[in-house]
């Protein structure tokens, strides 16, 4: 076809004379107007094939629900946490409250946002940076190390102490009114004459967004009597404690020795990356990545895993992915079979024109492993409940891996001499706001 004009009528005549000739077409035509799409490309064998056992597994818990919200890095950190807090306490089930660290990142990622616009006022409501955070300036979504800022900031509560609410667990309409309030905080900020003028309009807005967070998800307490029974029966009394409290005495996990390792194709491996913007509390240490080869990330969870580690981890959830049979495989659906049409790209290239990002966040609690002592699936607790994969918990096929993970973190004893040397560098490369790899989870 020619790249100066449109598609001609000749050439769509000739389009549809191929088609009409195709039986290949016809019937798969047939097939797709008569059956769900894309169960009628399941490949039964990848299913067939795939088990629920594994030889390392480390969960024997229930898993949880983040529901209508997307607050999945906060329920994979959170669920990673409360191993150790459940043998501690000696109890069989227990969750931190994930609406906790919601009301703290909404509010801090306000007053970032609110920030960000003080610094970047000079500049055109066009200029691509700003543009960008105004098209979302808050959302759900987020990163470890976002995570570990407001545990920092704010410590953590059990569930009980601040309970889900409505517009925790479906947060749709609580971002569009608060969205609405910050894009008109940055309207009145870049209309400010003075940098006093700015800074009160940050105050005055601020009040706001405290008030509509408390409106919607609860006034956050100052303490909590703590109080469980646990595993044999007994009621412990704790009486009051700060969230503070709580979190140094009942987390075990060393957070602040974790780094975040991703696979970004496209840039230089054993070199450190952040994003511009990318943050959640005002002067709190950056969003950093280190960049590695996907097989030693692989090396490392497998590891960790054998170790009795969980593993948080970011990928592309909905690529390869029959979420009723819980199944991640790069062949669970034959859809260019079904099409006749052949099409894909490197992992970097699918980063560089927008067909992949890291969309949600998980926990690795179990792994497989071949004849060789390689592993060959993995298993990984959700946070959408107990409806899909095995009671909430799923297989990731071992060829899933290299080609959609793009995070995982990771204690430092982990890492290699060169990623070592690489973390230690004062050089961090910043990605601009838009990266792909500021993301959010």
């Amino acid at each position: 076809m020619s790249t100066t004009q449109g598609t001609t009528e000749g050439q769509i005549a000739k389009l549809r004379k191929t088609f009409a000739a195709s039986l290949s077409g016809k019937v798969a035509q047939n097939v797709v107007a008569h059956s769900t799409f894309p169960d009628c490309t399941l490949n039964r064998e990848v299913l067939q094939n795939t088990d629920h056992t594994f030889d390392v597994q480390l969960d024997d818990w229930a898993v949880t629900n983040q529901k209508s919200s997307g607050r999945c890095w906060l329920f994979a950190l959170l669920n990673m946490l409360r191993v150790g807090t459940m043998k501690k306490m000696k109890v069989k089930q227990f969750e931190f409250s994930q609406n906790w660290l919601f009301f703290w990142d909404k509010f801090n990622r306000s007053d970032a946002f609110m920030t960000a616009m003080i610094q970047e006022s000079d500049k055109d409501v066009g200029d691509r940076t700003v543009s960008f955070m105004l098209n979302d300036p808050i959302s759900d979504g987020g990163q470890w190390d976002m995570a570990i800022n407001l545990i920092r900031k704010h410590g953590l509560v059990p569930k009980y102490a601040y309970p889900e609410s409505v517009s925790s667990s479906a947060s749709r309409f609580m971002n569009v009114r608060l969205k609405e309030l910050l894009r008109v905080s940055a309207c009145e900020i870049r209309s400010a004459k003075s940098d006093a003028d700015r800074a009160a309009i940050k105050d005055s807005r601020m009040a706001d967004v405290w008030r509509l967070l408390c409106i919607h998800l609860g006034t956050p307490p100052e303490e909590f009597d703590l109080q469980y029974v646990d595993k044999d029966k007994n009621l412990v009394k704790r009486g009051k404690t700060t969230p503070a409290d709580f979190a140094k005495e009942f987390v075990t996990v060393d957070y602040e020795d974790y780094v975040c390792l991703v696979n970004d194709p496209r840039n230089p491996y054993y070199k450190c990356y952040t994003v511009k913007y990318l943050q959640n509390v005002v002067g709190a240490k950056p969003v950093r990545y280190l960049n590695i080869p996907v097989e030693e990330m692989k090396q490392i969870t497998h590891r960790m895993l054998k170790d009795k580690l969980p593993v948080w981890f970011g990928c592309d959830v909905g690529k390869n992915f029959y979420r009723k049979g819980g199944v991640w495989d790069l062949n669970i659906y034959q859809d260019q079979a079904l099409y006749g049409i052949s099409y894909g790209m490197s992992k970097a290239d699918r980063l560089r024109h927008c067909q992949t990002l890291m969309t949600h966040a998980m926990l690795f609690t179990g792994v497989d492993e071949n004849d060789s002592g390689e592993p060959r699936r993995w298993r990984v607790e959700n946070s959408w409940g107990d409806s899909g994969g095995q009671k909430g918990f799923y297989v990731m096929n071992d060829n899933w891996f290299a080609e959609h993970m793009f995070e995982i973190a990771a204690p430092s004893i982990y890492l290699s001499g060169a990623m070592r040397e690489a973390l230690a560098s004062p050089d961090t490369v910043c990605l601009p706001a838009w990266d792909p790899m500021g993301s959010l989870a």
